[in-house]
């Protein structure tokens, strides 16, 4: 097999959600880039028009809805129509919802679960199929630092990709025999429209000295405290690249820090209450 032809037998088809902006946008672009083919889902396409017009072929804008499983099946198989086959599943799609557990509203609450973890579910319900026949494939699972590290304010985001890492965790143990690979990517903060598109909740005067004062030090963070969303998304193709590729991936030195003191904490609640916790075994 010559160079190109080699090249050629691992070009990828990837199917990415949340695909118009930020880090699904720059998985878009590189994959395009290096020759690959792109389903690139969102709820508007049209920011993606111009990018359609010069990839051509290799680059399917499918109007599709994360909550909407009927939606996210029809994408898949338009999807499948045009390229044959789906190599990378990007579950990217999300959002994120600021404010303390008590003043998220039931609505708000419901609303961030609905996308940021049943939308996942949706996307899973409907590629697991595909990449099982194939018996290859590779999920990438959007989390974050919150995914394993919560601070004031992010309660219920935290919930979400929480809810995505334990999912995540099975998911990974369930499709290995199948030739499948997962894994959770946990970018840190990141220069993308995340912050500007974030949910409120309605505030509570308690908490002004923890939620609020958190609010207002993100607000004042640096431009220099935020990750590009290329440099996400060039790591997130390392990864993929890679023949053992990880389950979980931090990406920023942000993120491995937080996420590190995270874990080292529970880690010394197990250690200092050992006695307690052997005690019930007696």
């Amino acid at each position: 097999m010559n160079e190109a032809t080699n090249h050629q037998a691992h070009l990828r088809t990837w199917l990415i959600t949340g695909a118009t902006s930020g880090i699904g946008r720059e998985l878009t672009l590189q994959a395009l880039e290096n020759g690959e083919t792109v389903a690139a889902l969102a709820r508007d396409t049209s920011p993606l028009d111009e990018l359609a017009r010069a990839h051509g072929e290799r680059l399917l804008p499918v109007p599709a809805d994360v909550r909407d499983e009927q939606a996210v099946r029809d994408a898949v198989e338009s999807a499948l129509a045009r390229f044959g086959r789906i190599d990378v599943v990007a579950n990217n799609a999300g959002y994120g919802l600021f404010g303390a557990v008590e003043e998220a509203s039931d609505t708000q609450v419901r609303a961030v679960f609905d996308t940021n973890v049943l939308g996942v579910l949706n996307v899973l319900r409907a590629t697991l199929p595909v990449l099982r026949a194939q018996r290859s494939g590779h999920v990438l699972q959007g989390s974050s630092v919150y995914g394993q590290s919560a601070h004031p304010g992010v309660g219920l985001l935290a919930a979400t990709k929480y809810a995505v890492e334990g999912l995540s965790d099975a998911l990974a143990a369930e499709v290995a025999p199948l030739g499948i690979k997962v894994t959770v990517v946990q970018p840190g903060m990141t220069a993308t429209p995340f912050l500007a598109n974030l949910d409120v909740a309605a505030g509570l005067a308690d908490y002004d000295r923890t939620v609020r004062e958190v609010q207002k030090a993100i607000g004042e963070l640096p431009a220099s405290a935020f990750s590009a969303a290329a440099r996400i998304a060039e790591g997130i193709r390392a990864a993929i690249d890679s023949p053992n590729p990880p389950l979980r991936l931090a990406l920023g030195t942000s993120s491995a820090t937080a996420m590190r003191s995270a874990l080292e904490a529970r880690i010394a609640d197990l250690d200092n209450w050992q006695h307690v916790t052997d005690a019930v075994d007696r």
